[in-house]
């Protein structure tokens, strides 16, 4: 199979889709790989370091796109590269398709195969090429949230971890799975005090156990929230339901119950955030300032430490790539249960279930494309 990995074009995302080592494995598989030039660079993987494995540098992202039969990308097309996909082409990236209207018109009406990472799912519930950068982004939401409370920067001037005779801040994070998990463990180690929220009693009772001391756990309602935010100075919502949009769990008229100079940090933002004052923010410009309150809701988090995310997320995704490479999309797909969970579009058909029902699209049943 000839595979293509392209520079990424969204703003300040510096990760690449694979690094050498990854497609070293590639190729020893007796697949062609074609890199676009300097697609590595920002993550520290040269075009020499891609060569010396036995990949093909190409000069531009068209010709990237033109020569491929699977594109291995981080992040989702953005309109300049609609019109490189083409039809049965697969695409191997991170979609976030159900809070992007135009990117999931555009995707069903190229005609490619949409394969997106969030939403490969294991029997058990996990989401194994959504953790790598899950746990990036958990512990990144913690120490951005810790600048941004810096008085300079907007937020209260406050140093979360307190001085002898100063208390530490309060950090509250929404959300028990892999990212809140992270981004509590960081804010703990920082000297914080967190109480984390979750609607699994079981998971409470597992991060109970297995936090340090200083993280206490909550049964997360809209009133127990309430009861939290006036006192809390870092908020981190962290909730995510596979391939939906997040649930709104900190309305505008809560931020009344906030101190001014605040900071919320919406890791959520991919698939529509969890606080309805949230909108995408950039690298470039990650803060805006509503009802006193400093909203941080950069899209694409690990982007920031693109070295750490870029061979994270290869550890996760190399072997999908080899078994989709080596069988085909259909076949793997039908040998791989987790895997046929990430087909979302295929072939103009919508094959994953909350993503026609945000837009009110025609479903069709994944087995149907597949078989």
């Amino acid at each position: 199979m000839k595979i293509g990995i392209p520079k990424e074009i969204k703003n300040n995302e510096s990760r690449v889709g694979m690094t050498p080592a990854g497609v070293a494995e590639l190729i020893r598989h007796g697949h062609d790989v074609y890199v676009q030039h300097t697609a590595g660079e920002a993550s520290g993987f040269s075009d020499a370091a891609y060569q010396a494995v036995g990949a093909t540098i190409l000069p531009g992202i068209e010709e990237t796109y033109a020569v491929a039969d699977m594109i291995v990308k981080v992040k989702e097309p953005v309109a300049p590269e609609y019109p490189l996909v083409k039809r049965g082409q697969l695409v191997f990236t991170y979609f976030h398709f159900a809070c992007d209207k135009e990117l999931t018109e555009a995707m069903i009406e190229r005609g490619g195969v949409c394969l997106a990472y969030e939403t490969v799912q294991t029997a058990d519930g996990s989401l194994p090429l959504l953790i790598p950068m899950s746990e990036v982004a958990g512990r990144m939401a913690t120490i951005n949230g810790a600048y941004y409370l810096q008085k300079s920067k907007g937020g209260k001037g406050k140093l979360i971890c307190g001085v002898p005779g100063v208390k530490p801040v309060k950090v509250l994070v929404l959300g028990g799975g892999i990212v809140g998990q992270a981004a509590a463990r960081v804010a703990a180690g920082m000297g914080a005090n967190v109480v984390i929220a979750d609607i699994s009693l079981p998971r409470l009772r597992e991060l109970s156990l297995t936090m340090p001391a200083n993280v206490d756990t909550l049964y997360s309602s809209s009133h127990n929230i309430k009861r939290e935010l006036p006192d809390s100075d870092i908020v981190v919502g962290s909730v995510l339901v596979p391939g939906d949009k997040a649930p709104h769990l900190v309305t505008r008229d809560m931020l009344k119950l906030m101190e001014p100079g605040s900071v919320l940090v919406d890791v959520a933002i991919d698939q529509g955030g969890c606080f309805e004052t949230s909108h995408p923010t950039t690298h470039s410009d990650p803060v805006y300032e509503l009802d006193g309150i400093v909203h941080y809701a950069v899209a694409n988090i690990p982007g920031a430490v693109p070295n750490t995310s870029t061979m994270a997320l290869t550890n996760a995704t190399l072997r999908y790539a080899v078994a989709l490479a080596d069988k085909g999309w259909k076949k793997a797909c039908s040998d791989d249960a987790a895997l046929k969970a990430g087909l979302n579009i295929v072939e103009g058909k919508v094959t994953y279930k909350a993503v026609a029902e945000v837009f009110g699209l025609p479903y069709t049943d994944v087995e149907s494309v597949i078989s």
